[in-house]
């Protein structure tokens, strides 16, 4: 199986589990996920107000620089350790 149909099966893991991550866990899949599908964040101005638009925007940040293989290892790896 190749490094993206194991990225893709780990997506689809993440709907069927069996307990809700924390928030922290969930921003850190959405930011794995995020820099191994967009790549860079693009800088854009987030609204003051938007507490979960900010969350999400730092943590994709967060993966600024990391290549597409390490972002789909490490988001894998995560899904693994929630099953």
């Amino acid at each position: 199986m190749t490094l993206e149909e194991e990225f893709n099966n780990a997506v689809t893991r993440t709907k069927q589990l069996k307990q809700r991550p924390t928030n922290q866990t969930l921003l850190l899949l959405y930011a794995l996920f995020k820099q191994a599908t967009a790549g860079d964040i693009p800088e854009v101005q987030v609204p003051d107000h938007d507490f979960k638009a900010i969350a999400k925007f730092n943590a994709w940040k967060s993966q600024k620089g990391k290549s597409k293989e390490t972002c789909m290892q490490e988001y894998i790896s995560l899904v693994q350790s929630l099953d």
